[in-house]
């Protein structure tokens, strides 16, 4: 009878990762400035993103903290460390380099990255993070909700599109996502595959 309870409990939550797919959609603005860009700038906003069950991202850290640090004193500190770290030595250069390897492989001569002084910039605000979890016996793929705004990099109050992109799945193709940011850091690596697709789709081609 556990064995069946375990068995059921994997397939839900491979249902509901299956479930969540990737939605990305062009909510205001057009793209047609991107038409013979080479440099496109990168910004990062995590300024109101939640967390999980907690609307506040700093309530979840207090709680992780406190957890780990109940189990081993010192471990809770280190982790809160590595949870803000992992957004610079992570989730950016993930995110930026696979919008290069795709422009790349889509022939588009536009490089994307924080240290360009290209005239047009993307702000990438996080708005939502699922870490999820890995057990071995069952997991939960971590997902991220975002927005991508384009501005002009000289003047940030003139927004020319805004495209979100919500349930972009994070996890190891071989399956060994133990650690939390690894799983995170690939879901921002599908934000950024998927958006320069849909932005190459829709007003590249």
């Amino acid at each position: 009878m556990k064995k069946l309870n375990l068995l059921f409990f994997v397939l839900l939550i491979a249902c509901i990762s299956i479930a969540r797919a990737q939605k990305i959609k062009l909510e205001s603005g057009k793209l047609d400035f991107l038409k013979g860009v080479t440099e496109l700038k990168v910004e990062y906003n995590y300024e109101a993103v939640s967390v999980g069950k907690f609307k506040v991202e700093q309530d979840y850290v207090t709680q992780k903290k406190a957890d780990y640090n109940e189990k081993e004193p010192g471990s809770g500190d280190r982790w809160e460390t590595a949870w803000f770290a992992d957004r610079s030595e992570r989730y950016a250069p993930r995110f930026e380099e696979e919008m290069n390897l795709q422009f790349i492989k889509r022939e588009v001569p536009c490089k994307v990255g924080q240290d360009l002084e290209g005239a047009y910039t993307v702000i990438l605000k996080t708005t939502f993070i699922e870490p999820g979890f890995n057990v071995g016996v069952a997991r939960k793929n971590a997902y991220i909700n975002a927005e991508a705004i384009f501005v002009e990099s000289a003047n940030h109050e003139n927004v020319l599109a805004k495209v979100t992109i919500e349930n972009s799945p994070g996890r190891d193709a071989f399956g060994y996502d133990f650690d939390t940011g690894l799983r995170i850091q690939e879901a921002y690596a599908k934000a950024g595959k998927e958006l320069v697709y849909f932005i190459w789709k829709n007003y590249l081609q």
